[in-house]
């Protein structure tokens, strides 16, 4: 990983480790979660999230256990006027109000669903009107702190916890809080402080890549509040090492930061490929721009011209040249629905994904379901071991990305080997398991909660 600064670990306000004496009771709880020990009490769980993230992954999984009180959200398809505007003919939508009448949050039972559709359609409207990273970050904050508002006029009804997002929930977190529930925090992506500087290393490094915008000034307020909330949180849940070391480094308390990989779906499974006689097709999926490391994807494409097809599936929102530079080297189909994005899949031969900074990329989950071997790097937060699903290479180092990828062209037997390697991992981040490691997060979260209680209560 590279370099992160690093920081003293900072408990915070109200959960100092030294103030518990009861740890040694803890420790036994939470060494119980994770072995599979006795199942934890969670109590109902209140989900807050904007948006429809992962496809509602974690309402779901605990909606499936029994376990989810209410989950708050600002749009879905089934509830308020975009249910009414989803009955029209699809051909006549905006794609962004498409993508609205997308968000089903199915196996959801609709009594144990809150949506807020007129601030849904504020916050959509100033996201669209959001053309810089600063508007972008305005945007980001106003609709959490709205948010949250609407939940705590609400009401948390029966939950005893909380789960919510990363740069979207200090008010939230503060009401759960107040209202006695255990809370726990997902950190979505590396802390903001870190991402701006990666960022702003790659545009040094590219000035042309992208079109020039302005500094955002609001940047340092939105990293200032994830901190806060980690403070608030009982539990920090990370979806990689990459993302809980970068916690870690910027003050985040290592004895409540845990880290839970995701899952993926097995629809995104794919048989065995048949060769197809022609050159190593390289396919890549996500926003293509600097914090993709897409710029290293164009200079392998160069490099290897000839010896292999190199496909790059999403959206671009790069300077013209930059983009003309780009399409001359790799197929650039855009953006694809979701339901189309399989057959990409099927196409490619490698997955690539040279990652900057990330969470834990889905697409990195997706390849590996596909059997594709992947290769990318420790900052795209994948499951992907060195030398056995495939490759994981430093950050910004066109020649390994080359290596590696002339590794498996060369080689069809080790291709097949990491193929298989990739299928067998991706049945380990199923969705099933992915549940399961999430409710063992979620009791630690509990067991930290009545343990600082417990602390409080001792003389």
């Amino acid at each position: 990983m590279n370099a992160l600064p690093q920081a003293p670990s900072s408990s915070g306000e109200s959960h100092g480790t030294g103030e518990w004496p009861a740890m040694q009771r803890l420790q036994e709880s939470l060494n119980g979660a994770r072995q599979g020990g006795p199942r934890e009490r969670l109590g109902p769980v209140a989900v807050v999230q904007l948006g429809a993230r992962m496809h509602y992954a974690v309402p779901r999984m605990l909606a499936a256990q029994g376990e989810l009180a209410r989950l708050y959200t600002d749009v879905t398809a089934v509830q308020g006027w975009p249910r009414l505007v989803g009955r029209l003919p699809r051909r006549l939508l905006p794609g962004a109000v498409r993508r609205l009448t997308g968000r089903v949050p199915d196996d959801i039972d609709p009594r144990r669903l809150t949506t807020f559709p007129g601030f849904g359609l504020a916050l959509s409207l100033r996201r669209l009107g959001a053309r810089t990273p600063e508007r972008e970050t305005a945007a980001a904050l106003w609709g959490g702190r709205a948010l949250a508002r609407r939940v705590a006029a609400h009401g948390f009804g029966e939950a005893a916890g909380l789960y919510t997002f990363s740069g979207e929930s200090l008010d939230v977190l503060k009401a759960a809080r107040a209202a006695g529930l255990w809370t726990a925090v997902e950190q979505i992506i590396a802390p903001r402080g870190i991402v701006e500087r990666l960022i702003a290393e790659e545009e040094t490094r590219f000035p042309d890549w992208q079109a020039p915008g302005s500094a955002n000034r609001l940047a340092p307020q939105f990293a200032a509040q994830e901190i806060a909330e980690w403070r608030v949180a009982d539990l920090v849940i990370c979806g990689s090492a990459f993302v809980r070391d970068a916690v870690i480094a910027t003050g985040g308390d290592s004895a409540r930061t845990v880290v839970v990989p995701y899952g993926v779906d097995q629809r995104f499974a794919l048989p065995p490929r048949t060769p197809h006689g022609g050159p190593l097709r390289v396919l890549t999926v996500g926003g293509i721009g600097l914090r993709k490391g897409s710029p290293y994807v164009l200079e392998a494409a160069r490099q290897l011209k000839g010896r292999m097809t190199f496909r790059m599936v999403g959206p671009c929102a790069l300077a013209p040249a930059a983009r003309q530079a780009l399409a001359r080297e790799v197929e650039l189909p855009g953006a694809v629905p979701r339901a189309e994005i399989q057959s990409h899949y099927a196409w490619a031969d490698v997955f690539l994904l040279p990652s900057i900074c990330e969470g834990s990329a889905t697409a990195t989950y997706e390849a590996l379901a596909a059997g594709l071997p992947v290769v990318t790097t420790p900052n795209a937060g994948s499951v992907v071991r060195d030398n056995l699903e495939g490759h994981v290479v430093p950050i910004r180092d066109v020649d390994a990305i080359v290596t590696a990828l002339l590794n498996l062209a060369g080689n069809p037997r080790l291709r097949q080997e990491m193929s298989r390697a990739a299928r067998l991992r991706a049945t380990e981040h199923d969705l099933a398991h992915y549940g399961r490691r999430l409710r063992s997060a979620l009791a630690q979260a509990r067991a930290l909660h009545d343990a600082h209680l417990t602390s409080r209560e001792r003389p």
